[in-house]
């Protein structure tokens, strides 16, 4: 899991643990208190684990090098060639970001990448980066090129574009970039509860919501912003098993660190490098400078270290380091006073209560947690000064209440003995995360650039900790949804609802860059319900049986909710074919065994399958499946279309239509007759694929939405008038349910309906 620190550093761990003293084993153990299982890996953290870090860390170096620099430059000047001016643009993106400042590679990189964004047509983009490459340094021999280049983008911009242009020739596009920021990290966090909701406590609930007025179907709960946040390199898939094949080849290539904003996660070719690290980038120099104040200035030297620690740990830092000591404190006093309400809303306070469950937490993960925090802190006495946000205003006010911290070990001279709760604070938050933490998921266009069809899929791009969202508790059959909105928009989902709540109570200074979350009702909600939403194990997905035991496992608790209590669901469940499954000697439905294996419910005839047997065959149609989509990214649609169909008449022997691998197929199927422009094969597919997908994820859902709305899409290119019509308003409820009538898919969705009913093909 790369939320954990690396595995690497979980041997060196385990490594230490087999070496000490029985004893000090055995104090440990019966530790379960933060601050003394701190306090105690604190004491037995030294220079030796500070070496073993900077060693497994070494293979990440984050530090800028003009040769990867110039190695970059040169597989986007390949990717130019063959006109893939996006991924050209990304890999002089990346040169960027190892180029060291003022030095040649820099101005080299930026002056091609502005080529590269003259022919994506973003033409303001690419004066900017012809602004950036003069301003680096940029042979004065070549800067011809460039000047003829911005005459080019000049002449497709609109005259009040191009004044503004000449006024600001001379500034770099950091300054003008900084001008458009429109929300600040120090200002008051904002928060939204509609009013027909309510926080209540109970010893059996904790704190969560509840209902003071009925709330119909589509209504906005709730709007937040998270405490902290912090992006996962890679590409993390929310769905589906994919296998190592081509696809995931193609994936890595580039993943969300590359195209992503490291503070607001928004898509971008254009990335603002840091001027210190070649790792973090930004999409502009608000965002870059935003970052560096909170938390960046701090990460920077450490950014290997960090990465190594894993995202657990690095988000655990970011909440502290935003919080301060003051607020630590504070939070802290609540605990001995017994006072967790407040009359202003402090988020950290939230943040800073959410249970730990430090008792239920195996060994292994105390210990991991425990060993990196005191590392990382002994790391951070050793770089420099304190953070101002570590600050005491009146180090005195807690001198009492810290005397029996452990005392310093070397590093500056400002690192007293009493910040111990500090690391406390970074370790309590780091154990918060395994049952508190939240997924940020997007939608990523997996499509070619030319395809005639939008094809998406939900990809996690950030872990973060929502304060306002960590109210509600779960349920397997939840009664609302989530949408996140990241990087640069009008304002957050659902800020247009017609309610208008949400503009209220969030104020205008929400209409910047960031990230939020907005929480919709997807039924009508009675007075006195609780607003639920589901963790992860989903009815309409997985039986009871395996939702108890994954919620157990993580959030140790056992599910009683509607659907787990619910007893003819239970008995329904056991009469249905879970697995998707079919006999591939009668074709009847095939059904787990208690043990292992597979066996046909029908009794003549019992036919049975080794669970491995399935998998090694489920492995092949994924792998197939894979190379068919590289296939049809590689614009070769015929023989990724030759190769489904062999993949589909071997399928449909094993799985049932329903089959979420049959789903997937029966789209990849219509992607490739929509790119040979046969719409009506396309669009008999997408049915099959919808079927799959309403079994799967319900009649309701997101999911379902996403796909019927690539179904009006097919219907449209095909002339198919009618068949559009009659799915527009099945795209439109369920759209409007999850993301709100003003999202731009439902404008686009508007769009293709009025010249539907003006057409008449």
């Amino acid at each position: 899991m790369m939320d954990l620190p690396c595995v690497q550093w979980q041997d060196h761990v385990a490594h230490k643990w087999s070496g000490l003293d029985p004893e000090l084993k055995e104090t440990f153990l019966s530790l379960h208190e933060i601050d003394d299982v701190f306090k105690c890996a604190l004491s037995l953290a030294n220079q030796q684990d500070l070496d073993a870090i900077q060693s497994i860390s070494a293979g990440l170096s984050v530090k800028k090098d003009a040769e990867e620099a110039a190695k970059c430059r040169e597989k986007g000047n390949s990717c130019f060639k063959t006109r893939d001016y996006k991924t050209s643009a990304l890999h002089y993106s990346q040169g960027i970001c190892f180029a060291p400042q003022s030095s040649e590679q820099l101005s080299l990189c930026y002056a091609n990448r502005s080529a590269a964004l003259y022919h994506l047509q973003q033409y303001q983009e690419c004066l900017y980066d012809i602004d950036r490459a003069l301003n680096t340094g940029y042979p004065a021999h070549l800067s011809h090129k460039l000047q003829d280049r911005r005459s080019l983008c000049l002449n497709h911009l609109p005259v009040s574009v191009k004044t503004k242009n000449d006024q600001l020739h001379h500034v770099s596009n950091d300054d003008k970039c900084s001008k458009s920021l429109t929300i600040s990290s120090s200002e008051a966090f904002r928060f939204g509860i509609c009013p027909q909701v309510s926080v209540g406590c109970s010893k059996e609930k904790g704190c969560h919501l509840v209902a003071l007025q009925r709330i119909t179907a589509g209504e906005v709960i709730l709007s937040d912003r998270p405490f902290s946040w912090v992006l996962i390199p890679g590409v993390e898939k929310v769905k589906g098993n994919s296998g190592q094949g081509l696809d995931i080849q193609r994936e890595n290539m580039f993943g969300a660190e590359h195209k992503r904003c490291h503070w607001c996660l928004a898509e971008t070719l254009c990335a603002v490098p840091c001027k210190g690290c070649s790792f973090s980038r930004y999409c502009s120099a608000s965002c870059q400078q935003e970052a560096w104040e909170e938390h960046h200035h701090w990460e920077c030297p450490l950014g290997a270290e960090l990465a190594a620690m894993g995202v657990m740990a690095q988000l655990a830092l970011r909440v502290t380091l935003k919080a301060g000591i003051e607020n630590i404190h504070r939070a802290r006093q609540t605990i001995r006073d017994e006072q967790k309400k407040s009359d202003q809303y402090n988020p950290y306070m939230t943040v800073f209560h959410l249970l730990q469950h430090t008792e239920h937490q195996s060994i292994s993960l105390r210990l991991l947690c425990a060993f990196t925090v005191a590392t990382l802190y002994l790391k951070l006495s050793k770089a420099g000064p304190l953070p101002t946000s570590w600050k005491l205003s009146d180090a005195s006010s807690i001198t009492s209440q810290s005397s029996d911290g452990p005392k310093k070990k070397g590093g500056d001279s400002e690192w007293s003995s009493e910040l111990w709760v500090v690391g406390s604070a970074v370790l309590r938050h780091m154990l918060q995360l395994r049952c508190n933490a939240q997924a940020v998921i997007t939608l990523q266009d997996t499509g070619s650039e030319n395809s005639r069809v939008q094809s998406v899929e939900e990809i996690r791009v950030a872990t973060a900790m929502f304060p306002t969202l960590s109210l509600l508790n779960h349920s397997c059959r939840p009664n609302t949804s989530l949408v996140f909105s990241t990087g640069t928009a009008d304002g957050p989902v659902g800020s247009q609802d017609s309610e208008g709540f949400n503009q209220r109570l969030l104020g205008e200074e929400w209409q910047g860059r960031g990230v939020t979350v907005t929480v919709r009702a997807t039924r009508d909600i009675n007075a006195g319900e609780e607003i639920l939403h589901c963790y992860g194990p989903n009815s309409n997905r997985m039986g009871t049986e395996e939702r108890r035991r994954l919620l157990q496992e993580q959030y140790y608790f056992l599910c009683e909710c509607e659907a787990c209590s619910d007893q003819e669901e239970e008995m329904r469940e056991s009469s249905r074919n879970e697995s998707g499954l079919l006999c591939t000697k009668c074709k009847g439905a095939l059904k787990k065994n208690k043990g292992s294996g597979f066996s046909c419910s029908l009794l003549p005839c019992g036919h049975q399958i080794s669970s491995s047997d399935v998998n090694h065959k489920l492995q092949e149609f994924r792998v197939a499946l894979e190379k068919a989509v590289a296939l049809m990214e590689k614009e070769n649609p015929v023989e990724a279309l030759h190769l489904l169909k062999k993949i589909s008449s071997q399928s449909g022997l094993l799985l049932r239509d329903t089959h979420p691998l049959q789903g997937e197929l029966a789209d990849a199927t219509a992607r490739a007759y929509a790119s040979l422009g046969d719409w009506k094969n396309a669009a008999t597919h997408l049915e099959q694929s919808a079927a799959a997908i309403s079994s799967q994820y319900g009649k309701d859902s997101l999911e379902l939405g996403q796909q019927l709305f690539k179904l009006v899409q097919v219907h449209f290119n095909g002339g198919a008038r009618g068949p559009a019509l009659s799915v527009i308003p099945k795209v439109r409820r369920i759209l409007s349910l999850h993301c709100g009538p003003h999202c731009p898919e439902l404008q686009e969705l508007n769009a293709l309906e009025e010249c539907l009913q003006r057409s008449t093909f």
